[in-house]
């Protein structure tokens, strides 16, 4: 893998495919992850630790790994590359040749290029001669990363290694979408069985006759029990073309009577394929013998496709394996598998309930987010002020329209599976509304349109014969009791901002739609003026702003003035000097407010309405942003007044609020750091957050519900991926105008936000 980037390489010092390892596909899947976050930022080269005579047309320096003086060669070959910043080995004892593989000591004295290391084995209990050699080795490296806290804990408790040059990062996961393990049996025509699996390259140090020797038990209790080893014979296994361990593995398997219960898929599966069979497994077995494997890579990816495991006694596995994934067992132990696994086959729901936990659990160790956290070293590696671009995410609408029926969008999703019990919400549909017509406005596909009747009907179907809306919709259509008790006021008027929406859409959509828009929306001038929540009156203004670039009526004027009165009122009987707002505290959607009074500006020409709404604004953005860093405020009991704000509860709505409001501000003014802190703001999706993790789904296109204090909540309902593809629109517009125009120029063009295209036309 060759990627030419004209500042910043990193270099990986590892085997790497078509070698088949697991450190060759470790630094691959690496490799490939920081690649798709910071493409723009830092490139990855690779060089490879091969004793094939073929070259890799892909790789452009290659070591042999028992022929000493390449290592020196190639070393000063890479020191001539000026873009090159870093080298990241990716170490393990057995890689490189000389004792202890210490003929990787000729290319560090030689090379003159920072340096850090991933330990892929970290050996207990060392003799002093060992000791002695890692020690060599870690003097070249200014950090280490290690794949378990127990590999931390041995290097600095039995090795004497300086704690602060190492750092703790979790072998990477691949993201895949969560799904009931039948559905995908049946793409593998293996509905009728119960799936146990087991894959990697074999060898002995794998001990899958641990597994086939449990096995009689386990289909005694469970006749329907198919067991999957999958995956070809490690080459260094194989003597003189004979693979004596798979022959005595299929061996055993006859001995045992054991041919209809097993499956050997002897092939090396790409990484798409093998994720399908461990989605279909009930049962992960994890059989390894080596009591001293600090981490498998195996193990992770079964975890991250919510597998309940079984698992042998290794640093890795008693570190991650807590009772409520999988059950660990001593090494060797047939017995303990077979009861293990028995009992979880006795029990479904405990088994689902593991499946859900292994999977949450590994979406911190995405690739993505390991990217993330190597990226924060190679920073502090090489060049602490070293800026690092995100790349921003494909637009996908795959979630949106998973959670859309006939009816509207469903309100919640347990992880990625839509909740269709949750019902559906007049909040949560109009929020659907502004996206697609967003989209719609963007790519101009007319498969959007579907959706968008779906969403604007669905807000029909809510409103009363007084023109205001109900709230909330069971699954069945049925008008729901919360209603009756629910203040309505912020849902009404979402649905007021989502019909203003469509109707300044009127040059691109259809007549049927904006018509249908027009009349619900007309329905609503007979309350909206007399509502007094804050925020229902900032969503209010926005739709009657966005009614007024085609309308430009009079009566909208008066309307949104009467609306922002209230504003300027809260505002004059709370801003003190250190408190610019317009209530003693800063709950949800605050960005809205001052939002709204800049639309009364741009309607009214009122300086009074743009002094307040600037001042308002940039008193927000100072408690939003601080030090450079972006923080939400918390639902923690909210930011009250003459307080310490609280920390984290944060949500994807009010990121997307505030990013939305920013990009009317800098449309309006032209003023740089609103500009500059949009891109600061999203990057909180992109991982730029407490956690260092990113809030969005790559597989589906939905954001996760929330970002606690130590997890994120990986639920994708319907307002957290709303408002996550309307921040990302935003972003892809001016991703793709802002580079090459200037603000006066880009204030000029069609936008998104709030139809920000219309401001300009003032």
């Amino acid at each position: 893998m060759n990627i030419n980037h004209p500042t910043n390489k990193i270099l990986f010092l590892s085997t790497f495919p078509p070698t088949q390892c697991g450190i060759a596909t470790y630094t691959q899947d690496t490799m490939n992850a920081i690649t798709d976050a910071f493409e723009s930022s830092l490139a990855c080269e690779i060089c490879d630790i091969s004793d094939t005579t073929v070259a890799n047309p892909n790789v452009q320096y290659t070591i042999h790994p028992k022929i000493r003086s390449t290592y020196y060669r190639v070393a000063k070959e890479i020191n001539k590359d000026d873009s090159i910043k870093l080298v990241h080995v990716q170490h393990e004892f057995g890689l490189f040749g000389g004792k202890y593989g210490n003929f990787l000591l000729d290319f560090l004295e030689t090379i003159k290029i920072p340096v850090i290391y991933t330990f892929h084995s970290v050996i207990p209990n060392p003799d002093k001669e060992l000791m002695s050699y890692v020690k060599i080795l870690i003097s070249y490296s200014s950090s280490i990363v290690v794949m378990t806290q127990k590999s931390k804990r041995i290097l600095i408790e039995q090795y004497g290694i300086d704690e602060s040059i190492i750092a703790y990062v979790p072998h990477g996961t691949h993201i895949v979408s969560y799904e009931d393990s039948l559905n995908v049996k049946q793409r593998f025509n293996l509905a009728n069985r119960i799936i146990l699996s087991t894959f990697g390259l074999l060898g002995s140090g794998k001990s899958i006759e641990t597994a086939l020797k449990a096995l009689p038990k386990i289909i005694n209790h469970t006749p329907n029990v198919l067991y999957l080893v999958i995956g070809k014979t490690h080459p260094n296994t194989i003597k003189n073309n004979q693979d004596h361990y798979r022959d005595y593995l299929e061996g055993l398997v006859k001995e045992l009577k054991l041919e209809n219960h097993v499956l050997f898929i002897n092939r090396y599966l790409e990484i798409e394929e093998l994720l399908e069979y461990l989605k279909a497994t009930d049962i992960y077995l994890f059989t390894s013998k080596d009591a001293n494997q600090a981490v498998s890579g195996t193990f992770s990816y079964a975890m991250s496709c919510a597998c309940p495991i079984v698992a042998t006694k290794i640093p890795h596995t008693e570190e991650v394996l807590t009772p409520n994934i999988g059950v660990l067992v001593d090494i060797n132990n047939s017995e303990q598998f077979a009861k293990a696994t028995i009992k979880l086959l006795s029990d479904v729901d405990l088994r689902v309930s593991m499946a859900v936990t292994a999977f949450e659990k590994t979406r911190a160790s995405s690739w993505k987010n390991i990217a993330l956290k190597l990226a924060e070293i190679y920073r502090e590696s090489f060049d602490k002020t070293l800026n690092i671009d995100y790349n921003y995410p494909p637009i996908k609408l795959n979630h949106i329209k998973k959670l859309t029926t006939k009816l509207g969008i469903i309100q919640f999703s347990k992880i990625s599976e839509p909740d269709i019990s949750s019902g559906y919400t007049l909040d949560d549909n109009a929020r659907a509304l502004i996206a697609i017509c967003i989209h719609y406005q963007q790519c101009k596909k007319a498969s959007d349109l579907f959706y968008i009747d779906t969403y604007l009907s669905f807000i029909e179907r809510c409103q009363t014969e007084s023109g205001t809306f109900i709230n909330y919709v069971d699954e069945h259509n049925n008008v729901h009791i919360k209603n009756d008790y629910v203040n309505l006021e912020d849902s009404n008027t979402r649905a007021v901002w989502a019909l203003g929406m469509v109707i300044s859409l009127k040059d691109v959509l259809p007549n049927g739609i904006v018509s249908k828009a027009e009349s619900s929306l007309l329905r609503c001038f007979q309350w909206v003026e007399n509502i007094l929540s804050p925020r229902a009156i900032g969503f209010a203004i926005k739709g009657l702003y966005l009614y007024y670039t085609i309308k430009k009526d009079t009566y909208t004027i008066s309307t949104i003035k009467k609306l922002s009165e209230h504003l300027i009122t809260s505002y004059d009987v709370n801003a003190i000097k250190n408190w610019k707002w317009f209530e003693n505290y800063l709950t949800y959607a605050n960005s809205v407010l001052p939002e709204a009074l800049l639309y009364t500006y741009l309607v009214t020409g009122n300086e009074s309405y743009k002094k307040v709404a600037i001042e308002s604004f940039d008193f927000l953005l100072s408690k939003m942003f601080i030090n450079g860093h972006f923080k939400v405020i918390s639902n923690k009991g909210w930011y009250q007044k003459d307080t310490i704000p609280k920390q984290y509860g944060e949500q994807p709505i009010d990121v997307s609020y505030t990013i939305q409001a920013l990009d009317v501000f800098y449309k309006a003014f032209g003023d740089s750091k609103y500009k500059d802190m949009m891109k600061i703001a999203f990057n909180w999706f992109l991982g730029k957050n407490h956690l260092s993790q990113i809030m969005y789904d790559p597989i589906t296109g939905g954001c996760y519900d929330g970002l606690e204090k130590e997890n994120v909540n990986l639920n994708q309902g319907a307002e957290s991926t709303v408002c996550y593809i309307i921040a990302r629109l935003i972003l892809e517009e001016y991703k793709t105008v802002l580079a090459t125009e200037s603000p006066v120029h880009l204030r000029s063009s069609k936008l998104v936000s709030a139809s920000s295209s219309r401001i300009n036309n003032q």
